[in-house]
């Protein structure tokens, strides 16, 4: 019968927990493979509540998440396109904002933190209204690209906002340390986490920054309605520290549309 792991002492010690339970060449690849994430940061989650691991076979970690729909004039959308980790390698997201919920957090209130701690130092983060009637729960299972091997089991809590202030033009966030100090812990988590830079993109028309070498352009043409859409794999780089690239991208009919197409092809 599987059940819940209490949190691990130390990052080794989950490391020892994992070891056996996972395939040797999976573990191995996580800090090293391009976009995957270590041992350090999944202790990290798990000692702050932000995830949970159950000891099945293999071991499944669960993830609540808030999405946050970001909705600035005209029903433009603002969409995550790329993150950059600590390493220097990038990952590909086309997704909305999206936070892990802390413990005993509510959607309101992780809505609100989201906002505040991704877009804070360039908007009023107290500019928040949650849509009436968007909110939608649901349950998602698959491979995780961060953890490969760990399955990952995501409870999607997500909600259209309107936020006003987002600019139209380009901009960037900064993000501090994500964590608190977990007893005396602060500097290794500064050294696995650091700093995060956010940066987004405005424009009145269709706009995307996408990898060439994982996206099929030619099947999100296939959507139709999609004539103006403009590839740009330009990125400004401020030495190692973590990035993200967000566009003001679409009407939000046609939003969810192209959503599902881009994680198909992105999967």
């Amino acid at each position: 019968m599987s059940h819940s792991r209490p949190p691990f002492a130390t990052p080794q010690a989950l490391s020892d927990w994992l070891k056996p339970r996972l395939p040797s060449d999976s573990l191995a690849s996580w800090g090293v493979k391009p976009g995957t994430k270590n041992v350090h940061n999944l202790w990290l989650e798990l000692s702050e509540g932000e995830t949970s691991i159950v000891d099945s076979s293999p071991p499944l970690r669960t993830v609540n998440v808030v999405t946050v729909r970001v909705m600035g004039k005209d029903d433009l959308v603002l969409v995550e396109s790329r993150q950059q980790l600590s390493d220097g390698s990038f990952r590909d997201r086309f997704r909305p904002l999206s936070e892990k919920m802390k413990p005993n957090e509510t959607v309101e209130e992780a809505v609100a933190r989201a906002v505040k701690e991704e877009l804070g130092s360039v908007i009023d983060p107290g500019s928040v209204r949650i849509v009436p009637g968007s909110y939608i729960k649901k349950l998602e299972e698959r491979n995780s690209a961060s953890y490969p091997g760990l399955p990952v089991r995501y409870v999607l809590h997500s909600v259209d906002a309107w936020v006003e202030g987002v600019p139209e033009e380009d901009f960037c966030t900064d993000e501090q340390e994500e964590y608190q100090d977990l007893n005396g812990t602060m500097e290794l988590e500064k050294a696995v986490s650091g700093a995060e830079s956010r940066y987004y993109e405005g424009d009145s028309h269709l706009i995307m920054m996408v990898s060439l070498e994982s996206l099929e352009v030619g099947k999100l043409r296939e959507l139709g309605s999609l004539s103006e859409i403009r590839l740009d794999v330009t990125i400004v780089l401020d030495g190692a520290v973590v990035m993200v690239l967000w566009h003001c991208l679409l009407s939000h009919a046609l939003f969810a549309k192209l959503f599902v197409t881009a994680c198909d092809i992105l999967a």
